[in-house]
């Protein structure tokens, strides 16, 4: 992801007869002047692939800019264009070279994708040409190390209500409340983790694969094999488990059968004369519903697959916002922090599902999400002067874990979480009043939308 600010070129065109090195950061097309200062070009309809090379006869209208295409049309410029002959500009571009510096360094063009900063040296453009050692270096700056430390507990306060607040639910003394919000947030987060692994995780581990400054990969189809090694992962551990816990609960049923038939014929028929109680879809009852069933998508195993992947993706969050620049690092705490709490519902209601007290095993599961992106951040404000996001090896490793947890989240939302609570039998919407249905499909598509929506900043 990036942030783009808008450029201010100090540079003059009064001389130029052209601007060039064209490229387009998101949907916007900015060019570079003779001297490097960057300007944006307004296109009513930008184009879907690169932009023009360059836009020649640039000439000036009153204040206002324009250049002219390959057609003979006018396109408008965007930027206060002076005259760099004049005393005032020299001032005026060393003003604007000082309060831009969070943004560029040494005259380098820098912004962010997923988080991690991206530079383009003068005269170089985003989709193509060479790809200086500078651009692909460490990037020097000052950060605000207090506003660091402070929102680092912003973050931890931020995670452990979102991750607790389902248990907590668990108390609600209605019964009907509690299958409302157990349907609500069940649902929604459900939407939250499959946006996840998809908006945010696929996409980030894609453009970690595509930053130039690890070169082209021999391999295109690279963060989509790795998101299916994660599915694989998955999709193994948690069958090698259930064949487990099958063994073993079958081991135990032998040990424990009783020596005398006759009592135990006695038994059984006792019990199975004795009704059965109906278990509602409450958020307390769900999670002592068939509890020790190992087919049951709510099983401990299930739910750790799912803290995995979300731990691996938390963690890397922590640190890159941390190395962000200050002008980036407001606006990305912003989404952080919404986005950790819409995950930590996610995981807090599955956790809450699980049979047992709250104390200490789910607890330790809540507090290991909550704690671990400020361990991110930690770890972020050690290395701050010293992370380099494009060197090649990061970008291999931040893709890779990326892919992984995409692959992780992938398997969990939709055979875990989607599909075991809505199309296969026993789920709990499989045959849920059309009233809950309703509200659990607007609060899955609402926690896709939101975290899908949260996507464009981080």
């Amino acid at each position: 992801m990036r942030i783009l600010l808008p450029v201010l070129a100090t540079a003059s065109l009064a001389h130029a007869v052209s601007i060039t090195g064209c490229h387009k950061h998101g949907d916007d097309v900015y060019c570079l002047t003779d001297d490097g200062g960057e300007v944006q070009v307004l296109l009513d309809n930008p184009p879907a692939g690169d932009p023009p090379s360059e836009y020649t006869d640039c000439h000036e209208h009153g204040s206002t800019w324009y250049c002219v295409d390959a057609g003979g049309n006018d396109v408008e410029i965007l930027g206060e264009i002076t005259d760099s002959s004049t005393s005032t500009n020299s001032t005026n571009e060393e003003t604007t070279t000082t309060e831009s510096t969070e943004e560029s360094t040494e005259g380098e063009n820098c912004h962010f994708h997923a988080g991690v900063e991206h530079c383009l040296a003068p005269g170089e453009s985003e989709s193509g040409g060479s790809t200086s050692e500078s651009s692909c270096g460490i990037q020097t700056r000052d950060y605000d190390m207090p506003l660091r430390i402070g929102t680092l507990f912003v973050v931890l306060v931020t995670s452990s209500i979102g991750v607790f607040l389902p248990m907590g639910l668990v108390k609600l003394p209605s019964a009907t409340i509690n299958v409302w919000a157990s349907t609500i947030i069940k649902q929604f987060g459900t939407g939250v983790i499959l946006s996840t692994a998809f908006v945010h995780l696929y996409t980030h581990a894609d453009l970690m694969f595509g930053n130039e400054c690890l070169g082209e990969l021999d391999y295109e189809a690279t963060t989509s094999a790795v998101v299916m090694a994660g599915i694989f992962l998955s999709f193994l551990t948690e069958y090698m488990g259930h064949r487990f816990i099958l063994a073993r609960a079958a081991r135990s049923a032998e040990r424990s059968q009783p020596a005398e038939n006759g009592s135990n014929i006695s038994s059984k028929s006792a019990a199975e004369q004795e009704p059965q109680p109906h278990h509602h879809a409450t958020l307390a009852g769900l999670g002592h519903h068939h509890g020790g069933d190992p087919t049951n998508p709510n099983t401990k195993l299930s739910v750790l697959v799912m803290e995995a992947g979300v731990i691996f993706h938390s963690i890397l969050i922590g640190v890159t916002l941390v190395v962000a620049g200050d002008s980036f690092y407001k606006t990305l705490l912003v989404v952080i922090v919404f986005h950790q709490f819409f995950e930590g519902l996610a995981l807090g209601a599955r956790i809450a599902l699980l049979p047992g007290r709250t104390f200490p095993s789910k607890a330790i599961m809540g507090g290991v999400f909550a704690l671990i992106t400020p361990i991110g951040m930690a770890i972020g404000m050690g290395v701050i002067h010293s992370f380099n996001g494009q060197d090649r090896q990061t970008l291999v490793a931040l893709g890779t874990l990326d892919a992984l947890s995409a692959g992780i989240l992938v398997w969990v939302g939709v055979v875990d979480m989607w599909a075991r609570d809505w199309v296969i039998e026993g789920g709990d919407m499989f045959s849920a009043p059309l009233g809950h249905v309703a509200a659990g499909g607007i609060s899955l598509v609402a926690g896709m939308i939101l975290m899908g929506v949260l996507g464009k900043w981080a």
